[in-house]
């Protein structure tokens, strides 16, 4: 069994809306970060958003800030990512993580993170 099931990744015009689901194994508040990756062809895994689970503290890349949203929903066992007003750049597998051995280092360094989800596309057209 997996740990990490990401939902909700499709195809949408610019401007368009999607929200990302992450479903965890078990409670949320199992993980001290959980976050969102993403990753286009030929390009570098980059950090999108992570959320502190104790008292939902959210970071955001530049890129993102203003348009996508991270939440839980710890008793669902449950990460969501609301993304809004997407760009052609937004384009890429969206990989769900989680980092279960207590916080460290920048939220947008993958080696904190020790589980991974399987990753659902996003792609955005103009």
């Amino acid at each position: 069994q997996v740990e990490l099931v990401e939902s909700g990744g499709g195809s949408v015009q610019a401007g368009g809306s999607l929200r990302l689901q992450c479903t965890a194994s078990k409670n949320t508040g199992s993980y001290y970060l959980m976050g969102w990756f993403r990753q286009a062809p030929g390009k570098e895994r980059e950090g999108v958003a992570s959320i502190y689970t104790a008292i939902s503290t959210a970071y955001y890349a530049d890129s993102v800030k203003g348009r996508f949203t991270i939440t839980q929903n710890s008793a669902e066992n449950t990460l969501y990512l609301e993304m809004n007003s997407l760009k052609p750049e937004d384009t890429a597998m969206y990989y769900c993580a989680a980092d279960s051995r207590s916080h460290g280092g920048y939220w947008t360094s993958e080696k904190i993170y020790n589980y991974w989800g399987q990753g659902t596309q996003v792609t955005v057209s103009s």
